[in-house]
């Protein structure tokens, strides 16, 4: 089989670096084309990108050229990693000219027509696409978001939940690059990062919610969030209280979590 041709959007951030290294030696996805904003286009890959993950460029990708981030671009299927500022419309217009749009930003997550999609959790809510002759946009949650509605599907599937409060401390590497000032990191913690609350709380009733009549309805139950940005260079945590909606022993709800089994794994999926 062969394998379909990736093109990113915001190739030189470290978003996109990221999807550069996953995509090196896929065994379903190769990288074709590669985009970012106007300062670097025209250069070789390795010229425009400074490299900022732990190993080196993989060498297939240094000597494409970097391409506007518009159509029409030689790839079967785009991954975006956009600032949300500009995915919006760069996004749309692929989507409009048929391209099948990976999106990693919030530009489109709350639009009623996208799936706001973690595949173990809603893989459901892709029928939404259901008669799309054309392109498309998927999109990926907040960070915080998708580990969040991980945690609560099985619990919502068995027992059900009735509210949600979550605490997040959040790691400098969500911030981007060059990310958060030492002077204010440095000893401290951050107690407030914008936007970032009510994404988690919209994202997560959206995630969990239910496909009906082609549309997707918010889980029922409340969702309450405080977001931290820490001194910790990779990898976040959010201590989370829930509310079921029928009591539940411990060892049931242990028993839910373990078995939890969602899309991907039924299907046998990487």
């Amino acid at each position: 089989m062969s394998k379909l041709r990736v093109g990113i959007l915001g190739a030189t951030g470290t978003v996109g670096q990221r999807f550069v290294q996953m995509l090196e030696r896929h065994p379903l996805f190769t990288v074709s084309a590669l985009a970012a904003s106007d300062r670097s286009q025209g250069k070789p890959y390795a010229d425009a990108c400074a490299w900022k993950l732990a190993g080196e460029m993989p060498r297939a990708v240094r000597e494409l050229p970097v391409q506007p981030p518009r159509p029409p671009l030689d790839c079967d299927v785009v991954f975006s990693s956009l600032p949300a500022d500009v995915g919006r419309e760069a996004e749309g217009c692929f989507a409009a000219e048929g391209y099948r749009v990976i999106s990693n930003t919030s530009s489109y997550r709350m639009d009623a027509g996208v799936p706001l999609l973690v595949p173990e959790v809603n893989a459901a809510h892709l029928a939404l696409l259901d008669g799309r002759d054309g392109g498309f946009i998927v999109t990926n949650p907040n960070c915080s978001a998708v580990m969040i509605a991980l945690a609560l599907a099985p619990l919502h599937r068995r027992f059900g939940v009735a509210a949600v409060a979550a605490t997040t401390l959040q790691a400098l590497s969500g911030a981007g690059y060059p990310g958060v000032s030492a002077l204010d990191i440095t000893d401290n913690v951050l107690p407030f990062i914008a936007n970032e609350e009510e994404k988690i709380e919209r994202e997560t009733q959206k995630i969990l919610g239910t496909l009906r009549d082609g549309a997707v309805e918010p889980a029922p139950f409340p969702v309450s969030a405080q977001c931290h940005r820490v001194n910790v260079q990779d990898g976040h945590m959010a201590a989370v209280r829930v509310k079921l909606a029928r009591k539940a022993a411990l060892a049931e709800v242990r028993e839910a979590l373990a078995s939890f089994r969602g899309a991907p794994q039924e299907l046998g999926l990487h």
